[in-house]
């Protein structure tokens, strides 16, 4: 992982060390294992882990597993995969929030010794009428100023199971007059009757986010809290935890704008809806905007670095372009990826002037870009592919490839002239029958005719046939926090984001290509085979780079 561009977060942590407010930089990620990381998770993750390794600090893992209505070991491993295959390596640890659970309760049991907190019978549809509105200050509840003794005796037996959920709540008692919301004694323990997938049914109690936090992060020694910015106003109950608890040192937390892909969704909800429906190939589709998705798509961890340190560190939201994520990997892939050719759609082409048994070869770059990756042998037969929209047997003005009576070349070997059509009784095109010059044989013509038109091919007898599946966008619209109040996000799903393309036809080299090699098939975009199903090769992106004309 590169070393991150400078920023505000930076800039802070900057000033805090020549002041000597603190003397390390530890910083965590925190997700909760209810769903598969996607590219926003991935900002966070760089965010965090590349500010700790700038400043030779420490990055902790710790998974946020404090709600136990969805959380499970699978999504658990799937995380540590993701932080592994991005370069974000937990050097500080790794840890689970579920761990802390005996220290939260302790630590509120000292809130209602000290008066800050209350057990309260409110349901949370009383509280929300309650809580007031960001014109009108809320009002307290009539359980609010219980004794200390009475608010022991009751959080005791909320532990011990003796209310049904939701009959009580422990409330942080702190101002239902404040500005912030967040602020009027909120929420910080709920009853849940469900059992835990590492605790068992040890607790009946479970902690809110927003208390258990800042705990976990001051006994694992974090001093820099980075998270996105719609914790911003949960940063005072934050500090609040801290200081009531008597931490010291303590950590501090800090916000930055999440990041938003135009044509995307990352609100975990609803892709696990598109997942348990079956709308997509489960969480690794290609066309999910999840970190496994990407790298069966064949995007790399480099890209992503790339693209976002592109984007940047800011503390306003903006929307990002999803053509700069895909210029990001069609840069990298230019230089480093190798050239192999892929007829999609195939037709057969007889070239009927050449020698039936022939077979002949013609060395061509395996990377124009990059000399030292040397040539490899194409074999040519009389008996080739072409693409199918390579031919035209009406061509539109300024047509360039095969036509009737019409030459081209085809890339690396011959020039080629299309003398007949073959069809079948439906009039469909099923062959093509050419003659080949043979003083063109991977140079120009003798009498000095100019060609304009070069297309690639493979040979029948030597090819091998696979299935190819060219991916769009999931949705159509841009933005998709746009969506009418009457709409959902289904009117918007894009019935053209997979294409199956079935008997294309390969050059042979690809035949034993490794999963993790990608390859640009020449005229075609950048491939990878699939993880998931046997000799099946996943477009990447398109050779054609949208985003070239915003830069």
């Amino acid at each position: 992982m590169k070393e991150m561009p400078s920023n505000f977060i930076h800039d802070i942590i900057d000033a805090e060390l020549a002041a000597g407010i603190t003397t390390k930089v530890h910083t965590r990620y925190p997700p909760e294992p209810n769903g598969y990381l996607h590219i926003g998770h991935a900002k966070a993750i760089w965010i965090s882990s590349g500010t700790a390794k700038k400043y030779g600090g420490m990055f902790n893992l710790r998974y946020d597993d404090t709600n136990p209505t969805k959380e499970d070991e699978e999504y658990v491993k799937s995380i540590y995969e993701d932080l592994l295959w991005l370069g974000a390596n937990p050097d500080g640890g790794v840890f689970y929030g579920s761990d802390y659970f005996d220290k939260c309760y302790e630590y509120a049991i000292k809130l209602i010794k000290d008066g800050e907190a209350f057990v309260c019978d409110l349901t949370f549809d009383e509280m929300r009428e309650y809580r007031g509105t960001l014109t009108e200050p809320g009002k307290e509840s009539p359980w609010r100023n219980r004794s200390i003794e009475e608010n022991l005796e009751l959080f005791e037996e909320m532990k011990d199971g003796k209310y049904p959920d939701g009959a009580k709540t422990l409330r942080a008692k702190i101002d239902m007059s404040s500005p912030n919301i967040v602020m009027r004694d909120p929420v910080i323990y709920r009853i849940l009757h469900v059992e835990h997938y590492r605790q068992g049914n040890k607790w009946c109690i479970y902690p809110m986010y927003d208390y258990a936090h800042p705990i976990q992060d001051a006994i694992e020694g974090i001093t820099y809290s980075l998270c996105s910015l719609e914790f911003e106003n949960n940063r005072p109950l934050y500090d609040w935890v801290c200081d009531k608890i008597g931490f010291d040192p303590r950590p501090h937390q800090y916000e930055f704008a999440k990041l938003k892909l135009e044509h995307t969704v990352m609100g975990k909800r609803y892709l696990r809806k598109m997942v348990e429906t079956n709308f997509v190939d489960g969480w690794d589709d290609p066309r999910m905007i999840t970190l496994c998705g990407l790298r069966r798509r064949g995007y790399t961890p480099s890209a992503i670095h790339d693209f976002l340190g592109r984007v940047g560190i800011a503390k306003a939201n903006s929307l990002v372009e999803i053509e700069l994520l895909e210029h990001c990997i069609r840069e990298e892939l230019n230089a480093t990826a190798e050239r192999r050719i892929a007829v999609l759609e195939p037709i057969k082409v007889v070239i009927t002037n050449y020698p039936e048994d022939k077979v002949e070869y013609f060395a061509v770059s395996n990377n124009p870009n990059d000399p030292d990756a040397g040539t490899r042998d194409l074999p040519f037969t009389r008996e080739i592919y072409i693409e199918r929209s390579d031919f035209e047997e009406i061509p539109p003005p300024k047509f360039f490839r095969l036509k009737p009576d019409g030459e081209v070349r085809l890339m690396g070997a011959y020039i080629i002239k299309c003398e007949n059509v073959i069809k079948n009784s439906n009039g469909e095109i099923t062959e093509i029958h050419c003659t080949y010059d043979p003083e063109t044989g991977g140079k120009n013509p003798p009498d000095g005719r100019k060609i304009k038109g070069t297309i690639h091919w493979v040979s029948a007898e030597h090819a091998i046939e696979a299935d190819v599946m060219l991916y769009d966008n999931l949705f159509t619209i841009e933005n998709t926090n746009d969506i009418p109040e009457d709409k959902t996000y289904d009117d918007y799903l894009n019935p053209d984001s997979i294409i199956k393309l079935t008997g294309c036809k390969l050059e042979k080299s690809l035949e034993n290509m490794e999963q993790d090699v990608r390859y640009q098939f020449v005229r075609n975009g950048y491939f990878i085979r699939d993880s998931k199903y046997a000799n099946t090769f996943n477009r990447i992106v398109t050779l054609k780079d949208g985003y070239a004309k915003g830069m």
